[in-house]
């Protein structure tokens, strides 16, 4: 699971993701956890000239077992590459921690999709091994995510294994292509100031049909 395959896998992803479905063997519900705090509303804006810190805005809620399975799950979707470094050197577990700790919408919603999959990797990798999965060996990591990393080609009693790691390795692009290390793999030069500019090239305003 190289990056170049990961992002096309991004852009290719649909907006949003079926909530798991109850079947045999997958927990539907998150597993037991520190709660959210209840808050009202989401805050006021924040400050732009602050830099914030992880957990400052609202508690960051996975446990130590939970941020190593996610960073070792980070690593292998996004390994560090002759371009640029790994998931988890630029802050992707941070990202993954305050996005199902937030109190959004979508965050609340992809926090039990998250956590049910932690759960259920450590529970393959126990089955099959008898490790939870971050003490795993990188091959044997690989053999279970191999069989989930495609939700339509997985086998029936792991779909819902594979939507959990089609939403996860969304999240981990997301994390790491908004990152500074990310923006520069991607060749990104926006939000810098320029001298000049001078509009598209004209070689891609020709295929674009606008000229």
């Amino acid at each position: 699971m190289d990056r170049r395959t990961s992002i096309k896998w991004v852009l290719a992803a649909s907006a949003s993701w079926p909530v798991l479905h109850a079947r045999s063997g997958w927990a539907t519900e998150a597993p037991p956890a520190e709660p959210l705090l209840a808050l009202k509303g989401y805050g006021t804006d924040p400050d732009l000239l602050k830099t914030y810190h992880p957990g400052e805005v609202w508690p960051l809620t996975l446990s130590t077992a939970q941020r190593q399975l996610a960073a070792v799950l980070s690593d292998l979707i996004m390994p560090a590459d002759e371009h640029s470094p790994s998931a988890t050197s630029v802050g992707v577990v941070d990202f993954i921690d305050e996005w199902v700790s937030a109190p959004y919408p979508d965050c609340q919603r992809d926090r039990p999709i998250v956590l049910a999959g932690f759960s259920w990797l450590d529970a393959e990798a126990a089955r099959r091994h008898g490790k939870s999965f971050a003490e795993l060996a990188v091959a044997q990591q690989s053999g279970i995510c191999d069989e989930i990393c495609d939700a339509e080609h997985a086998a029936p009693e792991r779909r819902e294994a594979a939507r959990f790691f089609a939403r996860y390795r969304d999240l981990t692009a997301g994390g790491f292509y908004s990152s500074p290390m990310g923006r520069k793999d991607l060749g990104y030069v926006g939000n810098v100031p320029l001298a000049r500019f001078d509009g598209p090239p004209p070689e891609l305003l020709k295929k674009l049909g606008l000229i």
